[in-house]
């Protein structure tokens, strides 16, 4: 009968630590605390590949696609979308073209426009780029290309590489 009580004594000891934190009376005070963070305007952009096809013949034709760049800005954040010339020999805004691999020097005229069939997509805000509003989720431009009738050059893989540029 000992033991039993010694053990339920040790028990109920213990059990202030072993249930949680012992329970005060004597009063109780309080403080706040705030807690913040800053958004500062900010976008963020990806482009996937723009691919004419892989087994084009002669360009008698013109040959059209299109590919997506996703956009993203903070909420109410203005923004303008801009696409360089392009690293194809001799590019320009108004005359983008694909270069040939080693010493292929011929090119493949293309065109990066806003709309289907619409004038150069640049790089000079205000004039050739596109604009938006973020708002906060992703929102997907689409870029149109197009690959004029042309005289056509040399079988080989034609690159440019295009650099997409968001300025809010």
């Amino acid at each position: 009968m000992k033991r039993i009580t010694a053990v339920a004594t040790i028990l109920a000891l213990l059990a202030p630590m072993i249930g949680g934190a012992a329970v005060y009376s004597n009063g109780s005070k309080t403080a706040t605390f705030d807690v913040t963070m800053r958004i500062v305007a900010d976008c963020t952009i990806a482009a996937n590949p723009l691919d004419f096809g892989q087994s084009q013949g002669v360009l008698a034709n013109a040959v059209n696609t299109n590919t997506t760049l996703a956009v993203t800005c903070t909420n109410t954040t203005p923004y303008n979308v801009g696409l360089s010339a392009g690293t194809g020999t001799g590019s320009s805004i108004a005359s983008r073209v694909m270069s040939g691999t080693g010493a292929n020097t011929s090119t493949v005229a293309f065109n990066l426009s806003l709309t289907a069939g619409g004038g150069n997509w640049g790089n000079t805000q205000g004039t050739d780029t596109l604009s938006g509003t973020g708002t906060g989720q992703q929102q997907n431009l689409t870029v149109y290309g197009s690959v004029p009738a042309q005289a056509t050059p040399q079988p080989d893989t034609y690159k440019s590489t295009i650099t997409a540029t968001i300025y809010f």
